[in-house]
């Protein structure tokens, strides 16, 4: 049985957030500057938080892993759409559009399910403290890391293959700035319509499953809190309020784009609603967390007040906690070797 590829496009043309050239400069600076403030933002909060040995708890490992997704998945597009605001070949080759596809919706799907898993955390910490270091032992955050980047790559898997087995014969037109699932269903000259279920399936099961556990861990959270005393009620309403504001920012434009069928579907709604939870919700996670948390802004000034000592301590700790790092400064002790300077050497 000879199997024919229909595939007769090469390479689609990505039109971008609009087709007026007196706007493309401004947009190009805007654009520029939340990428940086991006970068900058979750570079900082993954230093921090590796550096400062305060913050080696499960709260901060999820996080830790929410910045390197924000980071992953905003750099999947915004380079090309830089780079687009600037010169009038806007194409991208077919293999090239596939595989940003495949990544951000990796991504995507995992910043979903590390926002359930962080809601779990809040859950154990709140409603049984007592148990959190058994139930949140190191082996069973890594467990629920593992899983969320797995049920990402499976999700994207899925809708990949789903769109390498549809026939591109033309337009080659997006109207978007990168290659999304939706505009690239509204291009496929063949039947579309089991892709389409799939997408609005599939995105409806990942989407509300994990808000719904999300929602159900906060309910057992607000029940625990309403049983405390006012300060404890207010620490652990000051704990929550990051990650529900982050959850609630999340939902809402993902949910809007691709959990809802084509009858509904506006192009131009997707691209307000992508502009979102790509451009702005990967800026502000990192300021969500150090603004509104205490622990990371004091640990951003322990490390700007005293850099040196901070990074002794993380050192000390790290030592303390690894017998055969202790054991080798021991033996280099002997051999006259000073401390200070393996200490700077590790750091570095």
């Amino acid at each position: 049985m000879t199997v024919i590829n229909h595939t007769t496009v090469t390479y689609f043309i990505l039109l971008g957030l609009t087709d007026r050239p007196e706007l493309q400069p401004p947009l190009f600076v805007v654009i520029l500057l939340i990428y940086v403030i991006t970068l900058v933002g979750n570079l900082i909060m993954i230093s921090l938080i590796t550096i400062d040995f305060q913050l080696q708890t499960p709260m901060y490992f999820f996080l830790i892993n929410l910045s390197i997704v924000d980071l992953c998945y905003s750099s999947v597009f915004i380079p090309r759409m830089l780079v687009n605001f600037l010169v009038e070949n806007k194409t991208i080759s077919y293999s090239g559009c596939l595989a940003q596809h495949f990544s951000f919706v990796v991504f995507v799907t995992t910043e979903g399910f590390l926002l359930a898993a962080m809601a779990y955390d809040r859950y154990v910490a709140i409603c049984s403290p007592l148990l959190y270091t058994t139930l949140m032992a190191r082996r069973v955050c890594v467990c629920l890391v593992v899983g969320s980047y797995l049920g990402g790559l499976c999700n994207s898997l899925v809708h990949t293959s789903g769109l390498l087995k549809l026939s591109f014969c033309g337009p080659n037109t997006i109207n978007h700035f990168f290659c999304d699932t939706n505009p690239l269903l509204e291009l496929s000259c063949s039947d579309n319509h089991l892709n389409e279920l799939v997408l609005v399936t599939l995105s409806g099961i990942v989407a509300m499953s994990t808000l719904l556990f999300v929602i159900i861990s906060y309910l057992y959270i607000l029940f625990s809190v309403l049983s405390m005393g006012s300060a404890s009620r207010y620490k652990a309403f000051s704990t929550c309020a990051s990650h529900l504001t982050a959850v609630t920012l999340f939902y809402g434009p993902v949910s809007l784009s691709h959990v809802q069928p084509s009858s509904r579907y506006s192009l131009e709604q997707e691209k307000i609603s992508a502009v979102f939870y790509t451009l702005v919700i990967p800026m502000l996670n990192p300021l969500i967390y150090s603004l509104r948390n205490k622990e990371v802004k004091n640990a951003l000034r322990r490390l700007m007040e005293n850099p040196s000592r901070t990074l002794k301590v993380q050192v000390a700790v790290f030592r303390s906690a690894n017998p055969i790092v202790s054991s080798a400064f021991s033996i280099l002790s002997k051999l006259g070797i000073q401390q200070r300077r393996v200490m700077l050497v590790l750091v570095e």
